[in-house]
């Protein structure tokens, strides 16, 4: 059997930092809709671990199994509000930037629901659950618990 790199230990410091950003993000944004764009940008790029890990704590917090159940369908299901339809289109178009550029209707509706603030705080989201699904993807992380910090820190 071969040994799995753990990045916590293998570069505490710069992982720290990597969650310590990644907390300041999402205490940036309401919950819901990180949790959303954690579990759709997790579905687009396979990453089993993230998606087990965040459909627990978004369920932990009170989102509705239909809701997740019909997230990889966002467009055709009236569940969702116009401003996470938003967020959902951008997570989209950001995670799949290496297919295509980001089209000017995602755009138009980031721009319409969410401050310039808020569009800047939804980007850098993106890029920290793009990022965990590549360092778990990468290295074949896996773990079937959510730590008790991790849906501490989805509280806050």
């Amino acid at each position: 059997m071969t040994r799995k790199l753990d990045p916590f230990t293998a570069s505490p410091a710069l992982v720290k930092r990597w969650l310590d950003t990644s907390n300041a993000v999402v205490a940036s944004l309401d919950p819901v809709l990180v949790h959303l764009v954690e579990i759709r940008a997790s579905q687009i790029n396979g990453c089993a671990h993230c998606l087990n890990m965040h459909t627990k704590t978004a369920r932990a917090k009170g989102e509705t199994e239909q809701r997740l159940n019909l997230l990889a369908a966002w467009r055709h299901a009236p569940v969702f509000t116009d401003r996470e339809r938003a967020a959902l289109g951008w997570t989209e178009a950001l995670t799949r930037l290496s297919e295509d550029y980001p089209d000017a209707g995602a755009r138009a509706a980031l721009q319409a629901q969410f401050t310039e603030e808020e569009q800047v705080n939804l980007t850098l989201m993106i890029n920290i659950i793009n990022g965990w699904n590549r360092i778990v993807l990468g290295f074949d992380l896996w773990a079937d618990v959510v730590p008790a910090q991790v849906i501490a820190g989805a509280a806050a």
